[in-house]
């Protein structure tokens, strides 16, 4: 994990603010990335969770007509509240058309004016969950859903991740993702599960499911899985968000939740030093340390120190615990890649997966060799799921670099080129390639 430059010492329970200049376009990605948990939520409320997928639409209604309206005149003073109220009116057309409006009326309204962003209060945390987008994460990681399908369906419906999206976090096909949603939302209707807040001992219960949500939520703005930026800081400071906010409740007061918000502010440090002036990749060896955020390292490693409490070791606490081996270097050359091999090595067996094995064969080579390392990447399983993401032949091509394998570097960037979906991957692995087949 890591991504790009941003103060992210700010407070925490605030979302990053729109710059005066923000056009239409990112006004909206604002507020779907930043507020579509509570939007959803409200609608899932009035709607019913049986009609998710009507709620997806007139959510969805709402963000275009925003649009629309927008770029011909001018963004109203508070967008929050106008994609609101257009929203609500998009509801209660539907529940109209039904021949639902009467009963729900008042509900409608009742909404409308809880929902009004002036009167929230994000930062409150009294005994039950306060913050919309956090509280619905517990909403969506019901019992009686599968794991898998609790974090898809809380990374589609509250954190606006489209489909393609979910799918490469998953290493899946977008095709099997929504095949998914589909079984998820006609096993809610079903089954009967209501959509009401969990409270006292259903939210533990919850919880592993949330953590999983925010992490891949931050996974996707450290590494964005497609489009012309490498780095999505506002997914990023969101996650952040709300993972400080979890903590400081009874029921994410925990040492895995710690572990998880030293994780992010441990990578998040890093970010300024991630991309250069020009928007190019900077590979670890290559960053210049003294940007990286000494106060989101401290923070980081002050929940990491709290994250040691009792005897659980999660896959946070070694992810964790390998991001503070790098920000505790301090130099490429010192960094204790033995330690962090031990860290992968007990990552694997407690929560084996391609990306692990991926990540520990780097370390396998910075600890024994790029030939090391090139039988660990053989030796990865399932081999057709590594074998469709990039990193895996960029990965490959640096080893065989390494080994003075030009030949064989240049064809493995070439692949990684073709599955690579982000602008500056695409450049940083072209200049790659062009320099394997320049020393060939």
């Amino acid at each position: 994990m890591t991504a790009a430059p941003a103060n992210h010492s700010t407070p925490d329970s605030t979302p990053a603010p729109l710059p005066p200049t923000a056009s239409p376009s990112q006004v909206v990605e604002h507020f779907f990335r930043h507020e579509s948990g509570r939007l959803h939520g409200a609608l899932t409320r009035l709607l019913g969770p049986e009609n998710l997928s009507l709620v997806e639409d007139v959510a969805q209604g709402a963000l275009l007509k925003a649009m629309r309206t927008w770029s011909i005149g001018r963004i109203p003073p508070n967008p929050s509240a106008w994609i609101t109220r257009v929203a609500m009116n998009l509801a209660r057309d539907a529940l109209r058309h039904r021949r639902m409006a009467h009963s729900k009326e008042d509900n409608i309204i009742l909404h409308i004016e809880q929902l009004s962003p002036e009167t929230k209060s994000a930062g409150d945390s009294g005994p039950e969950i306060r913050d919309d987008a956090l509280q619905l994460m517990f909403v969506c990681c019901h019992p009686s859903l599968a794991p898998d399908a609790q974090v898809v369906l809380a990374l589609k419906i509250l954190c606006g991740f489209s489909t393609g999206e979910i799918a490469r976090a998953f290493l899946s096909s977008e095709a099997a993702i929504e095949k998914q949603l589909t079984r998820t939302k006609q096993r809610i209707r079903d089954a009967g599960i209501g959509f009401e807040i969990p409270v006292g001992e259903e939210l533990s219960q919850r919880l592993d499911g949330v953590l999983t949500a925010l992490y891949l939520l931050f996974n996707e703005g450290y590494k964005a899985s497609a489009g012309d930026q490498l780095l999505r800081e506002d997914l990023c400071q969101e996650a952040i968000r709300l993972a400080s906010l979890l903590v400081t409740h009874p029921v994410g007061n925990t040492p895995r939740s710690h572990a998880l918000l030293a994780l992010m502010l441990l990578t998040a440090a890093r970010f300024p030093a991630r991309q250069s002036g020009d928007g190019s990749i900077l590979r670890l060896d290559d960053q210049d340390r003294s940007k990286w955020d000494k106060a989101l390292i401290g923070r980081g490693l002050l929940h990491l120190v709290r994250a040691a409490d009792g005897e659980e070791v999660s896959e946070y606490h070694l992810q964790a615990g390998i991001a503070a081996c790098h920000c505790t270097a301090p130099d490429h050359g010192s960094t204790d890649w033995e330690r962090i091999l031990r860290h992968y090595d007990a990552l694997i067996r407690i929560k084996p997966s391609p990306i692990v094995a991926l990540n520990r064969a780097v370390a396998v080579a910075n600890v024994s060799g790029p030939e090391e390392g090139l039988k660990a990447l053989d030796e990865i399983q399932p081999r057709e799921r590594i074998e469709s993401h990039y990193l895996f032949h960029a990965v490959h091509g640096e080893l065989h670099w390494r080994m003075n394998n030009h030949r064989a570097a240049a064809q493995s960037f070439r692949r990684a080129l073709q599955l690579a979906h982000v602008g500056p991957e695409q450049i940083y692995l072209t200049q790659l390639r062009q320099r394997a087949e320049s020393a060939t």
